[in-house]
C-alpha cells in the first residue's frame, strides 16, 4: 500500500510516499507571483481595480498550474493526507474534490499545521499513518 502525504504552501509543495516501509521526498516548486492586493492598493482609482483583477485571475492560472504538477504525483498512491500553513492546502483539497473525484476519496485527512523542516514532514506523514 502506497500512503502520501502532501505538506504545501504557495511556493512549495513536499510530497512525501511510504511504501513498504520506505520513504521518498519529492518538491514542486510554484510559479505563483507574490503580491498582495489589498497592501499595493493606493486610494481608489479603476487603474487599481484592473490591476487587481488580473493578478487575481493570472494567481488563480497559476494555483491550477502548481495543483495539476501535484496531481501528476499522487495518480496512484492509495491514501492520503494534505497538510499545510496558511490556505493553500483547502484550496488543494478543494480542487481534487471538484475535478479529481479518483483522487479526493482518497483522502484520510486534512491538517492545518505550521511550517516545517523536510525531516518533520517526513516524520509528520509516518505519524499520521502508523495512528490509522
Amino acid at each position: 500500500m502506497k500512503s502520501t502525504g502532501i505538506w504545501l504552501d504557495k511556493s512549495r509543495a513536499l510530497i512525501v510516499n511510504i511504501e513498504n516501509n520506505e520513504e521518498t521526498m519529492k518538491i514542486i516548486h510554484s510559479d505563483i507571483d507574490n503580491y498582495n492586493v489589498t497592501a499595493n492598493r493606493h486610494i481608489g482609482g479603476a487603474k487599481e481595480i484592473v490591476k487587481d483583477v488580473k493578478y487575481l485571475e493570472r494567481e488563480k492560472q497559476q494555483f491550477k498550474s502548481y495543483f495539476k504538477d501535484i496531481v501528476q504525483e499522487i495518480n496512484n498512491t492509495d491514501a492520503l493526507v494534505i497538510f499545510g500553513p496558511a490556505e493553500t492546502y483547502k484550496k488543494f483539497a478543494k480542487e481534487l474534490e471538484e475535478n479529481h473525484k479518483n483522487i479526493s476519496v482518497k483522502i484520510k485527512g486534512k491538517r492545518k499545521t505550521d511550517s516545517m523542516t523536510d525531516n518533520q514532514v517526513i516524520a509528520w506523514v509516518r505519524d499520521f499513518f502508523e495512528s490509522k
